[in-house]
């Protein structure tokens, strides 16, 4: 195959590169920025996507954010890939600010204050079910609401205007460049 690795890479240094990024989070979060960019949907679509994909970080559900993107972008006409790229805005290094903030959230809306629950998972979390997570995903749900709505919006306002600056900027060169061509003049 053309594009194969000599060496294949193990199973955890796949999921360590899953983690945490061989070159940087700057590098990486450049990528993400530059294929928003380039998508062919409108500026509105893009902005709406990626919105969806941010809410839907901000929700404890883990394992379901890129699904839960997809479908919420596809419901309210945003664009699915900006919703997956949306996504990464959860992050190991954003993931506890978020649920610290949804569990204070809601915490609040259910009218108490934020009370400290110790959980013992010494025997899984699979043997003792719900009844024991229950004290904190149930503030969590409730909190992850208006935080991810408050997200999104931001998302919203920073992205819309960076992608219909670029589709400007790209439209403004082609033209330069065809009526050059047009010209006959490099």
């Amino acid at each position: 195959m053309l594009f194969r690795r000599r060496d294949a890479e193990s199973f955890f240094e796949r999921i360590r590169v899953h983690l945490w990024p061989r070159r940087s989070w700057s590098r990486s979060s450049r990528y993400i920025v530059y294929r928003l960019r380039r998508l062919s949907e409108s500026p509105h679509a893009v902005a709406l996507g990626f919105a969806a994909g941010v809410f839907s970080a901000a929700t404890p559900f883990l394992g379901t954010h890129m699904v839960m993107a997809a479908l919420i972008a596809w419901a309210i006409g945003g664009s699915i890939v900006a919703a997956v790229l949306g996504t990464f805005v959860g992050n190991p290094l954003t993931y506890p600010l978020l649920w610290y903030a949804t569990y204070q959230i809601g915490h609040l809306m259910l009218g108490g204050r934020a009370v400290r629950h110790h959980i013992d998972l010494s025997n899984g979390i699979f043997h003792s079910s719900l009844e024991k997570l229950w004290p904190i995903l149930k503030p969590m749900s409730l909190g992850c609401i208006p935080v991810g709505l408050a997200l999104a919006a931001l998302s919203y306002v920073l992205v819309k205007p960076m992608v219909e600056a670029y589709k400007h900027r790209r439209r403004r060169e082609l033209g330069l460049k065809s009526r050059r061509e047009a010209l006959g003049t490099r």
